[in-house]
């Protein structure tokens, strides 16, 4: 019960506006805020920043 809480499922979304995300986990200790990545959007064909979203 505790893994669920401590690493929950985050989505992350594309901000290319193509509404193409990804599913991952995070630690909620060492990162409190929300998560920006820098990964590849198939749709627009070229890597962009994903935001996390709740």
């Amino acid at each position: 019960m505790a893994r669920t809480e401590l690493r929950p499922v985050v989505k992350l979304r594309s901000t290319a506006g193509t509404g193409f995300t990804y599913v991952t986990r995070k630690n909620r200790r060492n990162d409190p805020d929300r998560m920006v990545l820098r990964k590849y959007d198939p749709v627009a064909k070229r890597h962009v920043e994903f935001r996390e979203e709740r």
